[in-house]
């Protein structure tokens, strides 16, 4: 029976490494948008509070986060880009965009900051995870993409959405790459959609000499772009490249329009910080500018209850603008 076996698995193995041969030969023949390879990572982080974040002191809980490496149809070292998630965790939104960039020649790395932490969601109860953390992860992805031998790391964009967009757009402060970002390279670019831009941080003018692209909606009561608009004006007076978008009929996730959803809905509970304004204060505790205490959730400048929903007319918008930027960004044919 042992023989017998063995003679199975044999065969099975056998039969297997011809079927894997015949998919690599007739890789040529694949769907531009399906990914040559699937690659999954454990990425060491931290659990830490904001204040910790802010004034470098790593002494937070160990935790492992994941990614998802998907590359690319191609040889050689291609660019990448990373995308993080919002408040809801990696949901459906995010995969049009992954089939998009693997269509165009480049590599994906989707960051779940969530399951690591034993998180699901923190839209309801946004004090679950310091909005920092997600920065910490990136740059932790980035080390292991910066010495992936099938990756260019003079062309990584960092991509985030919401809790994801902040992360996105202010992993860009120079301040913070030289705290937390060991990797030795940096992103080339940095496409935030509907951030949060409600916390003033200290030099947070001073961002890396590379382009900003942010995406929102006008009527977004989730994170308004009012407060984006005044750090972009305070950025611009300080000659950073940084250009915001703005959608007049957009609300928050109006990018799940790519999945064809054009409907807008009440975000059931959800926080949001949209009439709050917050500033970093002395030893990195983050104030409430309004009433100069420390700044919690339980403030009654946070409300609940937003909207969100897709449109699909500025959902294909942004996505030929980011597009047009990618590969004039990574000089693609």
């Amino acid at each position: 029976m042992r023989t017998g076996m063995r003679a199975a698995i044999a065969a099975w193995i056998i039969c297997t490494g011809i079927l894997l041969a015949g998919i690599e030969t007739n890789a040529q023949s694949m769907p531009k948008d399906v990914a040559a390879r699937i690659e999954l990572y454990a990425i060491p982080s931290l659990t830490i509070s904001d204040r910790q974040f802010l004034t470098g002191d790593a002494n937070g809980k160990p935790v492992t986060v994941a990614g998802e490496f998907r590359i690319a149809q191609g040889s050689g070292r291609l660019p990448v880009v990373v995308l993080m998630h919002g408040s809801s965790g990696v949901g459906a939104s995010i995969e049009p965009w992954v089939h998009q960039f693997n269509a165009m020649g480049i590599s994906t790395f989707v960051i779940d900051g969530f399951s690591g932490r034993g998180l699901t969601a923190v839209g309801p109860n946004q004090a679950l995870l310091g909005r920092l953390n997600f920065i910490l992860d990136i740059y932790r992805s980035l080390d292991i993409l910066a010495h992936h031998p099938r990756v260019d790391p003079e062309r990584i964009v960092l991509m985030g959405f919401s809790r994801g967009g902040q992360a996105a757009l202010y992993a860009s402060l120079d301040r913070f790459n030289k705290l937390w970002n060991k990797s030795g390279v940096q992103f080339a670019g940095y496409i935030p959609f509907y951030p949060d831009c409600s916390t003033r941080y200290l030099t947070d003018t001073e961002v890396a000499a590379r382009p900003i692209r942010i995406f929102h909606g006008t009527p977004d009561d989730y994170n308004p772009v009012a407060s984006c608009k005044a750090y972009v004006a305070r950025l611009q007076q300080a000659k950073r490249d940084v250009v915001l978008t703005e959608y007049p009929d957009s609300a928050h996730g109006f990018d799940a329009g790519l999945l064809g959803v054009s409907t807008v809905a009440v975000s059931t509970n959800a926080q949001t910080a949209r009439h709050c304004h917050i500033r970093e204060g002395e030893g990195g505790v983050l104030m409430n500018a309004d009433t100069e205490a420390p700044f919690g959730y339980k403030d009654t400048c946070i409300e609940f209850n937003p909207h969100v929903g897709g449109n699909p007319a500025t959902a294909e918008e942004a996505r030929k603008a980011v597009d047009e930027f990618l590969r004039a960004l990574f000089k693609l044919g």
